[in-house]
């Protein structure tokens, strides 16, 4: 387990999603994980929930396939037997890997809408902030994370199509009725030099924004989160005033 710090925090669940892919979502997972322990230093556990398992080959420090992260779920597997160590101290990882891919057929038979909820429950006394790498789309899956999460980034590549997929969960979740967490749009991949992204960010002061970087595109050959390898650099400048967003709005709740 990830060791505990000198900070006392409730626990609480930050859920990284997208209804598309492509908009950097793996990359926001990996980059505020790294936050909340290594800045925060939160007790952190990052819980990769896609069956691409790209945060999971960023992290892991056993890259053998088990095919048992689904297994958690129908009770076949006890949850805490699948935490491993990450490569980031005091941060910790759940890995994905194939067997997700058949994770919304064994929501739709167990019909039990909770049970990620209640994982992350029992997970609670163990981490401050556990972090979801949640698959794209609008699935059984995102139906138990939208569930479980205090609060969803939702990464938005500043493009017509990716903002109109931001609006379409935003309506989903006012649609659905009742409480849900609060959202937290974040521009993702952005580049300055065009006008189209420009203008997306005139249109929403208020949106943290990522830009897009060959510091990003590094964390794939380092195997690192860009705090490791590049702190001082504008991207990991940024990831890290994101992360104060999301402590801020938290600790708001």
């Amino acid at each position: 387990m990830a060791k505990g710090s000198t900070q006392k925090a409730a626990s609480a669940t930050v859920a990284v999603y997208s209804l598309k892919g492509g908009v950097g979502k793996t990359t926001v997972s990996v980059n505020l994980a790294w936050a909340s322990a290594s800045i925060s230093k939160r007790r952190t556990l990052l819980w990769d929930l896609d069956p691409q398992a790209a945060s999971s080959w960023l992290l892991s420090t056993d890259q053998t396939s088990r095919d048992a992260a689904q297994a958690i779920f129908s009770k076949d597997v006890e949850v805490k037997k699948l935490i491993q160590p990450s490569t980031v101290p005091g941060l910790d990882l759940i890995a994905a890997d194939t067997s997700l891919r058949g994770l919304d057929h064994l929501f739709r038979e167990m019909d039990k809408k909770k049970r990620l909820a209640k994982l992350i429950e029992s997970l609670g006394r163990d981490y401050d902030r556990i972090i979801l790498d949640c698959p794209p789309g609008l699935t059984e899956t995102s139906e138990q994370v939208l569930r479980a999460a205090d609060l969803i980034v939702i990464p938005v590549i500043p493009s017509p199509l990716s903002q109109r997929a931001m609006g379409e969960v935003a309506r989903y979740l006012v649609q659905r009725g009742g409480a849900h967490a609060p959202i937290l749009p974040v521009y993702s991949m952005v580049d300055r030099r065009r006008s189209l992204h420009r203008a997306a960010l005139e249109s929403q002061t208020g949106w943290p924004a990522i830009p897009m970087a060959s510091t990003i595109e590094q964390m794939t050959v380092r195997r690192k989160p860009l705090g490791a390898f590049a702190p001082a650099s504008p991207s990991a400048q940024a990831f890290a005033s994101l992360w104060t967003q999301v402590e801020r709005q938290l600790s708001g709740r």
